[in-house]
């Protein structure tokens, strides 16, 4: 998330000794390499292959096929680490949402600064563009939404959609396709509200940036629950996060809110106990919502 512009707003290393031991790969994506295997056919896996079990992991054909689950109903069901359905498409939901990124992005050329100002996060203020006053205060809450799939900077789409993309194709086959849309405009709509209750009223910002750092938040988790080298993806974060700070025109405010937001929530998806593992969930993303809602009355009880 990016406050939007304009015044108020806003040599080759040494090669490997050829004796150097290598991690297999995944049997159904040649080019991942893995430490999982399959519980039942001890075939390696890689994350978006496996299949949370009773005991370990399996693939995708143990759990179609039942082979060796005998009356086992739970191991007759894909499903994935948070229990979430498997499907063929592991990606269907984060397509979408690129989609509807670039849809909105091709509607700012065409419509222009109108249609920004009726879309973008702004607490309340007047608004030049539209000769009236404007804002989240205001009534207006759908821009906590809105301003998550909101961008004027070709620049500033390219990356979000980057990082949506490759965060995207790792969280979703892990979560599956309600639990992870869900992470996401929670994160979304996380970012916003802490901008809302932190930023000056009349700045306004635009972006995907806080759903994207919830999405890094859920791989963070991810990365944890599934036993990966957590350096590099501490590197990613932390380097990430360096460069919220850096820049003045970044709405750090937005990526902190989906980070955290989208942390909690992952942690509730990968760690909710089996037995009641969808009510959890639920109620973990329930509360949350309600949390976001309830900020967003304070703030506008301050403003109004």
């Amino acid at each position: 998330m990016e406050q939007a512009p304009g015044g108020p707003r806003e040599p080759q290393g040494p090669q490997e000794p050829r004796d150097t031991p290598r991690l297999p790969h995944c049997y159904r994506h040649p080019g991942s390499e893995t430490g999982i295997s399959c519980t039942r056919c001890e075939r390696p896996i890689c994350t978006e292959c496996m299949i949370s079990a009773s005991v370990g992991f399996q693939c995708p054909e143990c759990v179609r096929t039942g082979s060796g689950t005998g009356h086992d109903p739970a191991a007759q069901r894909p499903r994935t680490i948070a229990g979430g359905a498997v499907h063929d498409d592991s990606f269907l939901v984060t397509k979408v949402l690129v989609g509807l990124n670039v849809a909105v992005f091709a509607l700012v050329l065409a419509l222009g600064e109108r249609f920004v100002s009726r879309l973008e996060l702004i607490g309340y203020a007047f608004s030049p563009q539209l000769g009236e006053v404007v804002g989240v205060a205001h009534d207006q809450w759908y821009r906590l939404l809105t301003a998550a799939f909101l961008h004027q900077e070709l620049s500033h789409i390219l990356f979000n959609l980057l990082g949506l993309w490759f965060l995207g194709r790792m969280v979703e086959p892990a979560l599956g396709r309600s639990r992870y849309l869900a992470l996401y405009l929670l994160s979304g709509l996380g970012g916003s509200v802490l901008a809302y209750v932190v930023a000056a009223p009349n700045q306004p910002s635009l972006g995907a940036s806080g759903a994207i750092f919830g999405l890094m938040g859920a791989f963070v988790v991810l990365a944890r629950r599934i036993q990966l080298d957590m350096r590099p993806v501490v590197l990613i974060l932390g380097v990430s996060l360096v460069l919220t700070f850096a820049r003045p025109d970044i709405s750090w405010e937005g990526h902190i809110g989906g980070l955290l937001t989208g942390g909690a929530i992952a942690a509730a998806m990968v760690y909710a106990p089996r037995k009641h593992r969808t009510l959890v969930q639920g109620a973990v993303c329930g509360a949350v919502l309600l949390g976001l809602v309830a900020a967003v009355l304070i703030r506008t009880a301050a403003l109004t």
